[in-house]
């Protein structure tokens, strides 16, 4: 089968489940009755909210994001989730959180959820963080705390 001319064969290749081995910290995550789809699973939005909860409350029990009064802060450009398996509620799910890729300004997390218990990933995703200054909304070079923290995840 030949690849079309504007896309590379990375991008044709089947996503797979990850290891928990492949994440450096987790959290875990409740899921809700209402988190559930008339399907009897977890619907797709749900998991997009999972991202940001993971990461950003590891990133203010760190103490590196003051999503109140700090001048910086991380806005998301660029999300994608990939699903491998169901999950649906009652469940504890386990959020692993990595960095994948760690700029200037700007941060691309992954995490992928699994079901408590499970070493594969039930779905992993990405999305991009750029910082930027709480009032100009400018990107913003990564506050050096955060760096540190996030170099931890990499």
């Amino acid at each position: 089968m030949k690849t079309p001319a504007n896309s590379s064969p990375a991008a044709t290749t089947k996503p797979q489940a990850d290891a928990r081995s492949s994440y450096k910290a987790f959290r875990p995550i409740s899921t809700r009755w209402m988190d559930n789809d008339v399907y009897g699973h977890v619907n797709n939005v749900v998991y997009y909210s999972w991202f940001d909860t993971a990461v950003n409350a590891t990133l203010i029990e760190q103490g590196v994001l003051d999503i109140h009064a700090g001048s910086t802060i991380g806005l998301v450009v660029e999300t994608q989730c990939f699903y491998f398996a169901p999950l649906a509620f009652p469940q504890t799910i386990d959020a692993g959180i990595r960095v994948a890729k760690l700029g200037s300004s700007s941060v691309r997390y992954e995490v992928g959820l699994f079901a408590q218990g499970e070493e594969l990933t039930a779905a992993r995703g990405h999305f991009v963080h750029v910082y930027v200054d709480r009032e100009t909304r400018r990107p913003v070079a990564l506050p050096a705390a955060l760096k540190a923290f996030l170099e931890t995840l990499t």
